[in-house]
């Protein structure tokens, strides 16, 4: 064999692993992800999605009190934005794997902090969050392909349903959506904005030049509820002089001042800020 041919039969080679190693094909076990809103709280789960395929699965298959990765391929994977309650559990917000423990008329769920494992390898019962116990029932609809999905929403949770086969498992879940309601409604409602909105809403204008007097208002409003705060003082004062208003606005450069020189803890560069106002305001025509 020569070496045109030799070399010839190394690209072929070569070429032929490349296109291998970019080939796609369809999964058996095709990966799934389900983003459901429940309450407030967003949650998600990814799995793969094995089928019966004429197999008997829950007592064949699966055996019965054997731990199963809850899906296919890498262990299942279960996320809320949100501390919710799983089947009783209490979840706080973050990134878990779920696995399962499938008997004949219950279920043992397992809420596990390592998301990293591909199936029950190096599972470790140490780093569970915790497990609880959920009745499985009898479904007279066949599922084929496993499935993971939400139903019987409410305003504060809904049921995390696994089925396959003629069987099917109905977790609860509830979300602390009415007391995150109730804590909005007291923050925008009862207590209002605080002295920190008002002054950034007043500032926002005031770098945009625009709506001076509302922006003084809504610093008025932060001076208010914070009277301690020079630096507000201070950004009236940059107001005022916006508006033209230049005797008010060197009283409360002056006010800001002395105010930022009797801090305990220091001026924060304000007697300097409050000096240059003014000199720049007495500077104006």
């Amino acid at each position: 064999m020569n070496k045109f041919k030799i070399a010839f039969l190394a690209f072929v080679l070569l070429a032929s692993t490349a296109i291998t190693a970019q080939l796609r094909t369809p999964q058996p076990s095709p990966k799934c992800t389900v983003s459901q809103v429940v309450g407030l709280s967003d949650i998600e789960v990814v799995y793969s999605r094995p089928g019966m395929k004429d197999r008997k699965i829950f007592g064949g298959l699966l055996s019965y009190g054997e731990m199963w990765r809850l899906g296919a391929n890498a262990s299942t994977k279960f996320s809320t934005s949100k501390d919710i309650s799983l089947g009783g559990l209490d979840v706080p917000a973050g990134d878990y794997s779920l696995f399962a423990i499938p008997g004949e008329k219950e279920w043992t769920m397992i809420v596990h902090k390592d998301v990293t494992l591909n199936g029950t390898g190096g599972y470790d019962e140490a780093n569970d969050l915790g497990r609880f116990k959920v009745a499985s029932s009898t479904s007279k609809d066949t599922y084929e392909s496993f499935t993971i999905d939400f139903s019987t929403f409410t305003t504060v949770g809904a049921d995390l349903c696994i089925s396959w086969e003629n069987t099917t498992v109905r977790i609860p879940i509830k979300t602390n959506a009415i007391e995150e309601v109730e804590a909005q409604i007291k923050k925008e409602i009862i207590d209002g904005p605080g002295a920190g909105d008002y002054a950034a809403a007043a500032r926002f204008y005031l770098s945009q030049d625009k709506n001076y007097e509302q922006s003084l208002a809504w610093m008025d409003k932060a001076i208010e509820g914070r009277p301690e705060a020079f630096w507000y003082v201070h950004n009236k004062a940059q107001i005022l002089a916006k508006l033209g208003r230049k005797k008010e606005a060197i009283s409360a450069a002056e006010k800001s001042m002395e105010m930022a020189k009797a801090n305990a803890d220091g001026d924060y560069g304000y007697v300097e800020n409050n000096e240059k106002l003014i000199a720049e305001i007495k500077a104006t025509k």
